[in-house]
């Protein structure tokens, strides 16, 4: 078996996974920075109105269910980076980087028209009628960020390709410092400026996704790390074909992501429905589940690049390493956020509002959160793993076959058509998340017996 090619060899297995762990670490860190800033959002609109919260629930969601395609999309770039430098084809970085920049740009302009006409659904799509103002102020506001947000993830990735993961720490929790006193200041409306609510957190997520990616330049631009490359040292013209290249990994890998957060975002709009209870309760509940989520994601994006660093040098033996390393880790990290979801759960919520109603639903949706973390750990690396690979095309089928024909079906029938609420719609994230976890993780075994 694969497993046993891999495992005599316990020193080199050790090695792996603190190699892994190491490059992990500042993406952990960066993620959890990124969801964080939802923990930001949610704090402050849960402590200005459960409206508020409501409403920003509802926006976060239409923001991200697009936003998943480009950064997916974009997920494209570190397997690619990293085995050029694997390769010893260094010197084809930079041309590579400016194509990522083009394509980032489009989506963020693409996304940005998007956003200015996705409020228009929100009647439509039946959100109850006190939400739906919040939630407009907040998307016309944080649309304004898209574009730098495209821009630092290609930054972001061609860095993290090159096993270099401080700076997206390091941004992330910079953002951050941006976020928190910008957020509070135009969400209540502090030293005469007007109070605005849901759209105040929007306005400042978009300046601190700015801030993000103009940092970001900066450094990339005077780091010495990054000089051989010449990253911006001359202007490239759009390239048809290197950006149908790109286009032809990371589209299918950008699907992949959105029929994945889609379900989650999904299920948020469809509680929306239910009225701002069951949303705020919501918002709450999936926020802290992102938080978790966060590590296991970081894990996955150091294996993708370990992985393509040992494809680049046709190192079979190191790939399937690298790849039981990430599955060790995780297994590892996933043990320790159930436990905390299990026995920490009302603690945890208490951060977030003092209304007892909502506290108690989303206290209750955490212990749903706890049962699918070892599932959600496998599936995100195992999809981390694949795309290391570059087998990204069928594994997009495997994932909307698992969250769109198993997990939403249950969950609608259940939370909708029993009325089983957002209870229901979580056991549906259960059984979505589940059938990934076994379909792409058989999937990258597969793949890696033929490597």
């Amino acid at each position: 078996m694969v497993i046993e090619s891999v495992l005599p060899t316990r020193p080199r297995f050790a090695h792996e996974v603190r190699n892994t762990a190491v490059l992990a670490a500042p993406l952990v860190a960066g993620h959890v920075s990124t969801g964080l800033i939802g923990f930001v959002d949610s704090v402050i609109a849960g402590h200005h109105h459960t409206t508020t919260l409501a409403s920003v629930a509802v926006g976060t969601a239409l923001f991200w269910l697009p936003m998943m395609i480009p950064m997916g999309t974009l997920m494209s770039l570190p397997p690619a980076v990293s085995q050029l430098d694997g390769a010893g084809r260094r010197h084809e970085i930079g041309a590579l980087f400016r194509q990522g920049l083009w394509l980032a740009a489009m989506l963020g302009v693409l996304l940005f028209g998007f956003l200015s006409a996705a409020v228009l659904a929100l009647e439509p799509m039946g959100i109850a009628a006190e939400i739906r103002p919040g939630a407009i102020a907040f998307l016309h506001g944080i649309r304004w960020g898209v574009p730098g947000l495209t821009l630092y993830l290609t930054m972001r990735y061609l860095s993290d390709g090159l096993h270099w993961t401080l700076p997206t720490m390091l941004l992330g929790f910079g953002g951050l410092l941006v976020l928190v006193p910008l957020g509070y200041v135009l969400t209540y409306g502090v030293g005469g400026l007007p109070e605005l609510g849901a759209g105040g957190l929007g306005i400042a997520s978009a300046i601190m996704m700015w801030a993000q990616a103009l940092a970001f330049a900066l450094y990339l631009a005077r780091a010495k790390r990054f000089a051989d490359l010449r990253l911006f040292g001359r202007f490239d013209e759009p390239d048809g074909p290197a950006l149908r290249a790109l286009l032809r990994t990371g589209l299918p890998i950008g699907v992949t992501v959105t029929m994945e957060g889609g379900l989650f975002i999904a299920t948020a709009l469809l509680i929306g429905r239910l009225g701002e209870i069951p949303a705020a309760a919501h918002q709450i509940a999936i926020n802290v589940s992102a938080l978790c989520f966060m590590v296991p994601m970081g894990v996955a994006e150091a294996t993708t690049v370990r992985i393509g660093h040992a494809l680049g040098r046709d190192d079979a033996r190191g790939l399937r390493r690298a790849a039981l390393a990430g599955y060790t880790i995780v297994l590892a990290t996933q043990a320790l956020s159930a436990l905390v979801l299990l026995t920490g759960n009302e603690f945890v919520v208490g951060f977030y509002t003092a209304d007892a109603t909502v506290a108690a639903l989303a206290a209750s949706l955490l212990l749903y959160a706890a049962a699918f973390q070892f599932p959600d750990g496998v599936q995100v690396l195992s999809a981390g793993a694949l795309r290391g690979l570059k087998d990204t095309r069928v594994p997009m089928l495997l994932a909307a076959l698992a969250y769109w024909g198993i997990g939403m079906p249950v969950g609608a029938g259940l939370g909708l058509g029993l009325g089983w609420g957002p209870r229901g719609m979580w056991i549906g994230l259960i059984f979505g998340l589940t059938m990934a976890a076994v379909l792409l993780c058989t999937r990258f075994w597969r793949s890696a017996r033929n490597a």
